[in-house]
């Protein structure tokens, strides 16, 4: 019997280390199962402080709206003594343009509000009844009233569902070719991942959030020197060249730097580079192509060998071809490096495991192909990808575009491109490949944060 008990204890352990995993790294949807099984809502889950309070800290105004739905407490305190009110007040003074935060204390005082009106009124019932009504009269009545109170507050958060829903579509409509959604959850995740190792070792809050701006040139020159190592020059002397590279990829997009960030950790990364040439053919004459057709390396600026876990690069550039267009190769091949080491599927963007990862991506990749077939237009690399002979290649190469096109055409006018083109495909990237990547990287957090 005690066996049993310890067993259930570590059980719903594991629940909640992975719940508040899934607060910084993941979505709400992909945890929502687990949710379910968590038999204490209001379990505390580090320095006193419950999934809700770190909810309020993250702003996940998505993460907070469900946990209050299912009954978190927002009167509970930390070790700090601080409950979820004070928390989300905090975070809407230290960010006042900060929309999350200010959804995140909307919902929080709303609730609060309700359980004080449901606690008055309960006490209220209680202090007017008389003297000739029984015990079990009082009871039915208190539980009546429980219940009346119960069925408000759900029709309250209904309303607060349907403005958050209206809130959220007027945040879309305003911004032209751009998901802010995916750029808040982006932002979050690249920022907020990094956060737990000091969480777990030093004060909870501010000493955290201004920890992050003051290390971002280090984590950038620790990651660009990471890659040099893991770099090995063939023809010429390339290293400023790399630096440069490497930089520009850190430099312009989240979802570039997180490929930077995972490989910089990772030994078994291998960068062969021909400084004097803009192909690669002295390094690789011949190979074969993820469809199987035999390619030739004069002809091809980068490529990834998933076979030998090797990038190869002809980094000089020429007229034809911009020092913006040779990284741009470079973080296509990396990227397919990294989804071959992330997620152990051939250099498939998802877990052999994972059927519902594997029909979205199906779903993207369908995307792309009714939108060529009615005639839309595409960014060359998309095409590229959709003209690829296998499904298995076909996806892979569709991946990999979301950061070669940020890189080849600049973050804000690639990311432009891709949701107007392929939203469900820069969705998939940004919500699965970029936290998977970010939560699988052996290097310090902190010593890579954005």
């Amino acid at each position: 019997m005690m066996s049993s008990n310890v067993s259930a204890s570590n059980a719903e352990q594991y629940v909640e280390e992975r719940l508040l995993n899934g607060l910084f790294t993941g979505s709400l949807n992909q945890h929502k199962e687990l949710l379910d099984v968590l038999e204490e809502v209001d379990a505390r889950v580090i320095k006193q402080s419950t999934l809700l309070h770190v909810g309020v800290r993250l702003g996940k105004v998505d993460w907070v709206e469900e946990l209050l739905a299912r009954g978190a407490d927002p009167q509970l305190t930390d070790d700090n003594q601080v409950d979820a009110l004070s928390s989300a007040k905090e975070m809407v003074c230290r960010f006042p343009e900060n929309w999350d935060c200010s959804q995140v204390l909307k919902l929080v005082t709303l609730v609060q509000r309700r359980d004080q009106v449901m606690m008055n009124r309960l006490q209220s019932s209680s202090s007017q009844s008389t003297d000739y009504k029984t015990s079990v009269d009082m009871s039915k009545h208190h539980i009546e009233s429980l219940r009346s109170s119960v069925e408000a507050l759900r029709q309250e958060m209904k309303s607060i569902v349907s403005q958050l829903s209206s809130s959220l579509d007027e945040v879309k409509a305003q911004v032209c070719g751009r998901d802010t959604l995916l750029r808040f959850l982006e932002e979050a995740v690249t920022s907020t991942a990094e956060n737990v190792a000091s969480m777990k070792c030093g004060p909870f809050g501010e000493t955290v959030v201004n920890l992050l701006p003051s290390n971002m040139a280090n984590a950038r020159q620790k990651c660009v020197e990471a890659m040099l190592r893991k770099t090995e020059i063939m023809y010429g002397d390339g290293v400023d060249i790399m630096r440069r590279y490497y930089g520009r990829i850190f430099d312009e997009d989240d979802c570039t730097a997180c490929i930077m960030k995972y490989l910089s950790g990772d030994d078994r990364v291998k960068v062969l580079v021909d400084c004097e040439s803009s192909h690669i053919g002295r390094m690789k004459d011949k190979f074969v192509n993820l469809d199987g057709t035999r390619e030739n390396g004069y002809h091809w600026i980068s490529f990834c060998d998933l076979v030998t876990d090797a990038v190869y690069l002809g980094a000089k550039v020429c007229w034809d071809n911009s020092e913006k267009g040779v990284a741009a190769r470079l973080a296509r091949s990396l990227s397919l490096l990294s989804f071959k080491f992330a997620f152990g599927n051939r250099g498939l963007p998802y877990e052999h495991s994972n059927t519902e990862s594997e029909s979205e991506w199906m779903r993207a990749l369908q995307e792309v192909v009714e939108r060529r077939k009615r005639g839309g237009r595409l960014h060359w690399y998309i095409n590229y990808a959709l003209e690829q002979r296998t499904q298995f290649a076909k996806v892979c190469w569709l991946a990999a575009v979301v950061p070669e096109i940020s890189i080849h055409d600049g973050s804000a006018e690639g990311r432009g491109k891709l949701q107007e083109q392929a939203p469900l495909l820069l969705s998939m990237f940004s919500n699965q490949v970029v936290p998977t990547l970010l939560a699988k990287a052996r290097v310090s957090p902190l010593s890579i944060s954005c």
